[in-house]
């Protein structure tokens, strides 16, 4: 009797053509679901007659309350290598495995610049605007030469950015509350003094910092009261770091330019979300890492992960 592998969120159908599963067909039946399934109780209902499971990021939580009740799960495979919603010791405790996938850094450094530009240059209501008839040019694009890009975390992802920032002759700062100074002169930046001075200071304010206690609210409304009214903030990186509420009354009160956001406390969103309608917003479904290289190595990883599971010798075993 085969094994049955559920491979959640896969919103676009595309995770079957993007690896070969055929090599498990033999020991496993795969289905895919395209539908996100909300909630604990949705989740046990519909996954109860899984041995695995492929998650797609952080999308789904698996709780200690929800494992107990997926007695058949045996493997779970995380895309990514870094998974802060699954509770390794309950998994441990009941005799799951979990494994993950590598993910490349460079589909969200991408992202993070085009929510930059589109924002910049005004590129969607320009857009709209052609296409309905609208006015022929209704807004004056911000110049990135010669302005400030404050990089609020500098690693794999944020010192990307910054370099890209270079190269349209802007001036970088960063911060990260370990950040020295020989770490940000090798990205081309500059350290900023303090969380504070960056914001103040920056035209452009980019978030790059991972998700967790110590992150969470680390953009909130007193820091939100610090940048400049002509200032755009992109985040790429974790919901929890921007207090949404905040960015939603910045915007609604003309207190900065404009966000750019590809992560949400909720997601998906729900229709009727403010976030959905807030004004001076460029917004995406959680794009970052959705690219076609990045879905060929999750998935192909994820493969990988479940033929050696397979053979008793488990390999990318997280956490």
């Amino acid at each position: 009797m085969r094994l049955r592998c559920a491979v959640l969120d896969d919103f676009q159908g595309v995770a079957a053509e993007s690896a070969d599963w055929s090599v498990v067909e033999d020991a496993v039946e795969v289905v895919a679901l395209r539908r996100h399934l909300e909630g604990e109780d949705a989740l046990a209902a519909a996954l109860a007659e899984y041995d695995i499971v492929v998650t797609l990021r952080e999308r789904v939580a698996f709780p200690g309350s929800l494992l107990a009740r997926l007695p058949r799960l045996k493997l779970i495979v995380a895309t990514g290598m870094r998974n802060t919603v699954i509770d390794y010791a309950a998994a441990e405790a009941r005799g799951i495995t979990v494994c993950g996938t590598q993910s490349s850094g460079t589909p969200p450094v991408e992202l993070t610049w085009a929510l930059l530009l589109g924002l910049a240059r005004g590129i969607v209501q320009e857009n709209t605007a052609l296409r309905t008839g609208g006015p022929w040019q209704s807004t004056v694009g911000a110049d990135l030469d010669g302005a400030r890009l404050g990089v609020l975390g500098l690693g794999r992802i944020g010192g990307r950015v910054a370099r890209v920032g270079l190269a349209f002759g802007m001036r970088v700062s960063a911060w990260s509350p370990r950040l020295t100074g020989e770490r940000a002169a090798a990205a081309g930046a500059e350290a900023a003094a303090s969380k504070e001075e960056l914001l103040a200071g920056s035209d452009f304010v980019t978030v790059h910092v991972p998700g967790g206690e110590r992150t969470r609210g680390l953009i909130g409304a007193a820091e939100l009261a610090l940048l400049k009214p002509t200032a755009y903030l992109v985040n790429t990186s974790r919901a929890s770091v921007v207090n949404q509420d905040a960015l939603l009354a910045a915007l609604h009160e003309g207190r900065i330019a404009g966000a750019g956001v590809d992560v949400f406390d909720i997601e998906p969103l729900p229709a009727g979300h403010p976030m959905r309608t807030a004004p001076r917003l460029l917004a995406t479904p959680h794009l970052g890492y959705v690219s076609r290289a990045n879905y060929r190595t999750y998935y192909t990883q994820a493969v990988e992960d479940i033929r050696a599971y397979l053979a008793g010798a488990p390999i990318r075993r997280l956490p």
